[in-house]
């Protein structure tokens, strides 16, 4: 009787993946600024030193208008003239009441434009025009850190405000 052999089956084995997690990038530390930093032309356009220091700046000047409006209510109620028996000095208080009110409501609208600046720092679209998105300039932004549009964008979109204004 003839042998028979068995013929041995190659068994694939299932192969495993090694699956390597993507390397955490080191948190970065925050960069510091001196107090006397000034954004500079031969940096690179908005880069980390720019974002803090408009961020910083940013911030400040929320805090000022913030304090400033706080003592305005504050004081604003303090002064009541408008029980006065003479109807001179009831209009005198009442216009220089609306008067401080619409300074007030400014100044918070210019809050609210600060934070949508803060907004755009964090989005990393600070610094460059809402509509070109050409970069707005060192020098617009040290004289306006809320500034959206570059110079030109800026002048197209008070020219439409106005045709629409006179309509």
């Amino acid at each position: 009787m003839p042998k028979t052999t068995k013929a041995k089956k190659k068994v694939a084995k299932p192969k495993t993946k090694v699956v390597t997690k993507p390397k955490k990038a080191a948190p970065k530390a925050p960069i510091k600024i001196s107090k006397t930093y000034v954004p500079k032309d031969n940096e690179k356009y908005m880069c980390e030193k720019h974002k803090v220091f408009f961020r910083i700046k940013l911030n400040e000047w929320k805090k000022e208008l913030v304090k400033a409006n706080n003592e305005a209510l504050y004081n604003g109620s303090m002064d009541d003239n408008s029980i006065s028996a003479d109807i001179v000095d009831q209009a005198s208080s009442y216009t220089d009441k609306n008067v401080e009110m619409k300074a007030i409501n400014r100044q918070i609208k210019l809050i609210s434009e600060i934070d949508k600046a803060l907004m755009r720092i964090r989005e990393e679209t600070y610094g460059f025009c809402l509509d070109t998105a050409e970069p707005i300039g060192l020098k617009r932004l040290m004289a306006r850190p809320i500034a959206k549009y570059t110079i030109a964008a800026q002048e197209k979109h008070e020219k439409n405000e106005k045709v629409h204004a006179d309509e």
